[in-house]
């Protein structure tokens, strides 16, 4: 057996079947092939729905059956992928024009996912029947599937650019997709001007496509940045919700804000996500107009009713939901698809490109299908019209055969040795015939019914209309500029039956402006459990419950509402939440955790020090790691806008042990994990910034650690290993210096 065994290296063979299996996600699973604008599992399914024939105007079929085809013939990758695809494909507010006709529930925009495919039915959509499964025979290559005992199409032949019209999401192995849905009427306008010049600009095509058409309409509030997306294939657009005022008719009646459209972005749990969200801004005071939210979307769209106080400012509120919450958010574009067999970020240009000369191949080889059909049934009408003028020769060489073979062989060659006139006069006129073989197999086919003169009749102006269909596909066939008009009339078609108005509004929005410092400004009282579970308390509830909150909370801190909280953790970063973004609670409301108002990740990180950022200014901090490192730090140095940043720079291995705020002149203790202590004064430590490691406080032996750190007021008693350390007692010197260190 020892001969079977192939030695390589293991890096190697790592390496070649990461990349072999990385290229199959990219290419046959997530990224879109840029001719038809679909991935494979997309382009199996509906190609299996129209080999099941489940046309739009045929009854619909088991989603179950559906799947379990595809699953079994083309896409062996598991039912609940094709499941999905199919689902999605059928939903109006994920798809600017869907490809499936969904019988059931196929889940709904505020995230409800669809029933199980045993419940559901499906077929085709009109528009994917038409445009998107048309003349497979003609035109696109077919290939072996998985298992090589069926033959599936390579793409389908897709009449319109659908990259664009329906867009496409995937993430594959290192790279992933994101391209945004456009209006169907618009895109072709675009496709017809690059064909008239293909030397357009970006510019000039936006002309014709402004933008993208979200099923879900809302508005792009930044036109100015989409023809640098446009040019580059990758940017953000920035979406938003619509919003409507509703004044009530009555002096009873309350004024209304009505949200009737969302950024595609909030599709599913994001909507409930909104609605938390709102209820959060009222209960912490920002939204005080807001008397009442309700969720009123149904089947015919999306209602949300935020009912407001008399006089409200609508602006400002208006302002606050677009700052403060997903009503206002941005869709990552990356043109990316699979183009002439490798993934490629493509610009519109390039999209458009790869479209026409796809449709170039297709219509070439369709017109070529047809052309050479028409020429073979020019050539039978040709040889019946010519059998029919010499019908008394035909039928005396067909009565003076002894079988098939001998009257086809005299039709094609004039042989006449095998022939027995029966009457004479025909011998030498059937010499001369010289029929083709599809002739002559049509002329022995041909039944005596077209003898009759209406039939001779319609088979000359058959056979005029085959001559007609000739020269047109010989002409259409004969240069570019009349294969670009053919494409043109055919996209005039699809686009005169099935555009649809555009839904999405693009504009330069003005920016959403929420001034919290405004805010009129009050104090509060920050507290947080053992378990990091926090809240903010109204002044008075915390001065009637002081004790009680103190003994109960791990950390109490008095501040502005304006103000932010501060937290240090071990691994040196500083996490900062505004006040204003805790929940507001009640003495006994068990609040809501640190980690989902910020960064901070409590299984790896530990809290030192928290405080708010007022706190810090005017002061200065000892820091101290776990290999003995200290410094001070002003507090000027953690001013900062962002929610996470370093407060320190560590070593490999090194971790914050201790933050302490420095009041006046001090001394400073320190204590190793070996029971030695040594005191020295403040002074002596460095002031440094924040991404400084700090100087070594104490030398340590193998093994020893930085345990505490103690700061000297009033005479201090610690219990070390039973033993009390009076902390003021212990002698003080220089920080290295000889009689500073005491070991217990």
């Amino acid at each position: 057996m020892a001969e079977k065994i192939i030695r390589t290296e293991y890096s190697e063979e790592m390496q070649k079947s990461y990349m072999n299996y990385s290229m199959s996600v990219i290419t046959a699973r997530a990224i879109p092939d840029a001719r038809d604008g679909l991935k494979p599992v997309q382009r199996r399914v509906l190609y299996d729905m129209s080999e099941l024939r489940l046309n739009h105007d045929k009854p619909h079929r088991k989603s179950a059956r559906i799947v379990g085809d595809t699953m079994g013939k083309y896409h062996p990758h598991g039912d609940s992928s094709i499941y999905e695809t199919l689902v999605v494909m059928s939903q109006i507010f994920k798809k600017g024009m869907p490809l499936v006709n969904g019988h059931g529930n196929f889940g709904s925009i505020e995230g409800d996912g669809a029933a199980a495919m045993r419940y559901t039915e499906a077929r085709l959509e009109k528009f994917a029947e038409e445009v998107y499964l048309k003349d497979l025979d003609k035109t696109v290559n077919f290939v072996p599937n998985y298992d090589e005992t069926e033959k599936e199409p390579e793409v389908l032949p897709v009449r319109v650019p659908n990259l664009l019209i329906n867009g496409a999401e995937g993430i594959a192995v290192g790279m992933s997709t994101s391209i945004p849905s456009h209006n169907l009427g618009e895109v072709i306008d675009a496709v017809m001007a690059y064909i008239d010049n293909s030397d357009i600009s970006i510019q000039e095509l936006m002309e014709y496509m402004p933008g993208p058409d979200f099923p879900t309409g809302g508005i792009i509030a930044n036109k100015s940045d989409l023809p640098a997306i446009y040019e580059t294939g990758v940017g953000k657009i920035k979406l938003r919700g619509r919003i409507e005022v509703e004044l009530g008719k009555r002096k009873a009646d309350k004024d209304k804000l009505l949200i009737t459209e969302i950024p595609y972005t909030m599709i599913g749990a994001g909507i409930n996500k909104f609605l938390v969200d709102i209820v959060d801004l009222v209960e912490s005071k920002k939204l005080t107009d807001v008397v009442d939210i309700s969720n009123q979307s149904n089947k015919d769209g999306i209602r949300i009713v935020l009912e407001l106080r008399k006089d409200a400012d609508v602006e400002k509120i208006r302002n606050i939901l677009y700052k403060k919450t997903k009503l206002e958010d941005t869709f990552g574009v990356n043109m990316l698809a699979i183009a002439g067999g490798r993934p490629e970020t493509l610009n519109l240009k390039g999209i458009l490109k790869n479209f026409l000369d796809f449709q170039y191949e297709n219509a070439t080889k369709k017109y070529q299908a047809l052309l050479d059909k028409e020429l073979e049934k020019k050539e039978i009408k040709e040889g019946l019209i010519k059998a029919c003028d010499i019908i008394d020769l035909i039928i005396a060489v067909l009565r003076g055969s002894k079988n098939l073979k001998d009257a086809k062989n005299c039709l094609m060659t004039g042989d006449v040795s095998n022939i027995k006139f029966r009457v004479s006069g025909f011998e030498e006129d059937a010499k001369k015939l010289c029929f083709t073989e599809k002739q002559a197999s049509a002329i022995l086919e041909m039944r005596l019914y077209k003898l009759i003169g209406l039939e001779i009749l319609q088979l000359e102006k058959e056979f005029k209309e085959t001559l007609e269909k000739i020269a047109l596909y010989e002409k259409i066939l004969s240069s570019r500029k009349n294969m670009d008009e053919v494409i043109k009339d055919d996209l005039k078609a699809i686009k005169e039956e099935y555009a649809t108005p555009r839904r999405t509004v693009i504009e330069d929005g003005k920016e959403a402006v929420y001034d919290e410092s405004a805010i009129a400004v009050s104090e509060v009282t920050f507290v947080m459990d053992r378990f990091g579970y926090c809240k903010i308390l109204e002044k008075n509830t915390y001065d009637r419950n002081k004790e009680t909150i103190e003994t109960e909370s791990q950390y109490v801190v008095n501040c502005f509402n304006t103000d932010k909280i501060c937290i240090f953790t071990n691994t040196g970063n500083l996490h900062q939440v505004k006040v204003l973004d805790i929940p507001a609670g009640k003495l006994r409301d068990k609040g809501t955790p640190i980690e989902n108002l910020s960064k901070f990740d409590g299984t790896r990180e530990q809290i030192i020090y928290l405080c708010h950022a007022e706190g810090l200014k005017g002061h200065k901090f000892l820091f101290a790691t776990k290999q003995a490192l200290i410094k001070l730090v002003p507090g000027e140095e953690f001013e900062t806008n962002n929610r996470m940043v370093a407060a320190t720079k560590l070593q490999d291995d090194d971790s914050v042990i201790s933050i302490q705020l420095l009041n006046e002149q001090q001394d400073v203790v320190l204590q190793t994990s070996a029971g030695i202590f040594l005191r020295f004064r403040v002074e002596e430590i460095s002031e440094m910034k924040k991404n400084a490691r700090g100087v070594r406080g104490i030398k340590l032996s193998q093994g020893e650690e930085l345990e505490a750190v103690y700061l000297l007021g009033e005479d201090p008693v610690i219990r070390y290993k039973e033993k009390e350390v009076h902390l003021n007692r212990l002698k003080a010197g220089k920080r290295d210096g000889k009689g500073s260190k005491v070991r217990l």
